[in-house]
């Protein structure tokens, strides 16, 4: 889950979980990034639970079609 993160972060750079760790980072003046790496983890599969259980998309998550 970790590692999706990192993913995450760099090709979803416009969604609200990438915008929420970059917030966090900042207030922390880039300390805590591995904590918060394993939160944004935690919330990003809570998200894809929530997408695969009752399609909500993430927000700001840029979807492919098929």
């Amino acid at each position: 889950m970790v590692e999706l993160a990192w993913l995450w972060l760099r090709l979803q750079p416009k969604s609200a979980l990438t915008l929420w760790f970059k917030e966090r980072i900042a207030r922390n003046a880039g300390r805590l990034k591995t904590p918060m790496i394993v939160a944004l983890a935690r919330k990003l599969l809570v998200s894809l639970l929530k997408y695969v259980n009752s399609g909500v998309v993430i927000a700001g998550a840029i979807m492919k079609t098929a």
